[in-house]
């Protein structure tokens, strides 16, 4: 369970969030969209963007959980580098390598889903979509910088999460971290250490070739 809520809040929003529920008629802070439209302007302007991250899981009754890792994407495709796997995806074909196994999973890409992957890019169209309800929370101070705090509730009253909390820097128009409140208690914080826009990858970046793990299992589940 632990793994499941940790990717959902790296992807940033949980497939459960892509099937609406019915929600009474309400409207999200003008003040806050005009802030997420500029950053979203921002990235949208990249060809392609990969970032590093930390991630940390406040489970309460446990030690705190921190990982770390990075995500890269161009368009649909992408490539999640974490400790425990590695997920990459050429808009044709998902790879899945879990390292605990030594076993890579391959699979058809659905085109018709967002496979619960969700870049900051992605964040700032999904608000556009009318899946939350948003509004402009609080101004902090972090490591000298003043972050613009806007949560996003939901709307779907079955999601497992209470309430998404974003930070942005509104001098570089960025995303800072993303923070999740999940219903059981859980808290899920997502921080960018490093933004790299424009970057080139390698044309085999978002494929993963056995021949580099050597004796891992392949479990081709293509139909």
């Amino acid at each position: 369970m632990r793994n499941t809520l940790l990717l959902s809040l790296l992807l940033f929003f949980s497939a459960d969030l892509l099937a609406q529920s019915p929600a009474p008629a309400e409207t999200s802070d003008p003040a806050a969209k005009k802030i997420l439209d500029r950053v979203r302007k921002k990235y949208e302007g990249y060809k392609t963007l990969e970032v590093a991250f930390t991630l940390s899981s406040e489970v309460p009754g446990e030690d705190i959980q921190v990982q770390k890792g990075t995500v890269g994407q161009q368009g649909a495709k992408f490539r999640l580098t974490m400790e425990p796997q590695i997920i990459a995806s050429d808009n044709k074909t998902t790879w899945v390598y879990l390292k605990s196994n030594h076993e890579i999973q391959i699979n058809d890409t659905d085109p018709n889903s967002d496979n619960g992957f969700f870049t900051p890019r992605d964040l700032l169209r999904r608000y556009e979509k009318g899946d939350f309800l948003y509004a402009l929370s609080d101004k902090v101070t972090e490591k000298g910088k003043v972050l613009t705090q806007i949560e996003f509730k939901p709307k779907d009253r079955k999601s497992e999460y209470s309430k998404i909390r974003v930070s942005i820097d509104e001098k570089t128009n960025t995303i800072v971290s993303i923070k999740g409140f999940t219903k059981d208690g859980s808290r899920h914080t997502f921080v960018i250490t490093k933004m790299l826009p424009n970057k080139v990858f390698p044309a085999n970046y978002f494929q993963l070739d056995a021949k580099d793990f050597p004796g891992a299992r392949v479990e081709d589940l293509r139909m």
